[in-house]
């Protein structure tokens, strides 16, 4: 972990590898590849229509560690570009207009409740994981958040989806009315069932943020998780202040992750496709939240140190 305590040094720190953030330009980078053998694999691309990684790993130019290993690089770079990217306008903190409206909330069609939980209000706790935080509604920067949702809407209306969240619902009925953290543990075991599948395999690309849909159609990585969980909470009337979708560094893997996070009224709840029961977050030890998201706002995490921002350094 590296401490920057500007923009500035964020931006220098990690110049070299803002440049060269797409997979074969990160094996080149590593010294894994030659530009040469990159530009034959690149037009042999064109041809089989297959991964680029796949491509390089079948001709015996890297190995499958070495393409695992790259495409969690490849996926660090592109998360620190966007978090250099977005905090910026949290270190001059200029007020901003809000884009948090642009975002449907989740679809009527699936909502099962209404959008309070029966349950005395709960105060969000501020220091996820010893951290301190700060908030922003401005969520323009975070476009495949903004994206999924889009699609998401889109795919409610469709017939072709209408058995799935028929299914979808059905699952869920049977939580609608239980106390919060039973209905967050309910959540958390039933999308726990459903197959991990890697962005590459799956969508033939390193960072797709699937829909509830998608995700229940054809399985789905961390991230994919994380949001089937979180809009399953706001369909059963979870309140929106109460869920977040975090980005953590994973201290033991050295790689980024997403989680859920529900606030409840025995504290912040841990949902994880990593950890399959759902766990209290102060029992957790080896995450570094980099920043949380809602529908409303986001959240940058920092040290409790006044302007020191801790995140995850993207390392070879």
């Amino acid at each position: 972990m590296t401490q920057i305590s500007t923009t500035g040094g964020l931006m220098t720190s990690f110049k070299k590898y803002l440049n060269r953030n797409r997979f074969g330009e990160v094996l080149v980078h590593r010294g894994l590849l030659s530009a040469s053998q990159l530009h034959e694999a690149l037009s042999l691309q064109k041809v089989q229509k297959l991964a680029l990684g796949e491509i390089l790993v079948r001709q015996g130019v890297i190995s499958r560690w070495d393409l695992r290993t790259t495409l969690a690089l490849q996926t660090s770079i592109r998360m620190v570009a966007a978090f250099v990217t977005i905090t910026a306008s949290l270190v001059a903190y200029a007020p901003r207009e809000s884009y948090a409206e642009s975002i449907k909330d989740i679809p009527n069609s699936i909502t099962l409740a209404s959008v309070t939980v029966p349950q005395s209000e709960i105060v969000v706790q501020s220091n996820l994981f010893g951290t301190a935080e700060r908030r922003s509604t401005d969520l323009s920067s975070f476009t495949k958040w903004r994206d999924m949702f889009d699609r998401f809407n889109r795919e409610v209306a469709r017939e072709s989806s209408a058995k799935v969240i028929q299914k979808w619902r059905s699952d869920l009925v049977e939580l609608r009315g239980k106390p919060l953290v039973e209905m967050a543990n309910g959540v958390n075991n039933l999308m726990n069932k459903v197959k991990y599948i890697g962005d590459n395999r799956n969508w033939g690309k390193s960072d797709y943020w699937g829909t509830p849909i998608e995700f229940l159609t054809r399985g789905g990585d961390c991230e994919d998780f994380a949001i089937a969980k979180y809009v399953s909470l706001r369909a059963l009337g979870v309140p929106e202040s109460q869920l977040r979708i975090a980005v953590v560094k994973d201290l033991q893997k050295g790689i980024p992750h997403a989680i859920l996070i529900v606030y409840t009224e025995e504290g912040p709840m841990v949902l994880d496709n990593q950890i399959k029961a759902m766990t209290r977050a102060s029992m957790i030890s080896h995450y570094k939240p980099i920043f949380s998201i809602n529908h409303g706002a986001w959240w940058v995490h920092t040290d409790q140190a006044v302007g020191v921002t801790q995140i995850a350094t993207a390392s070879r």
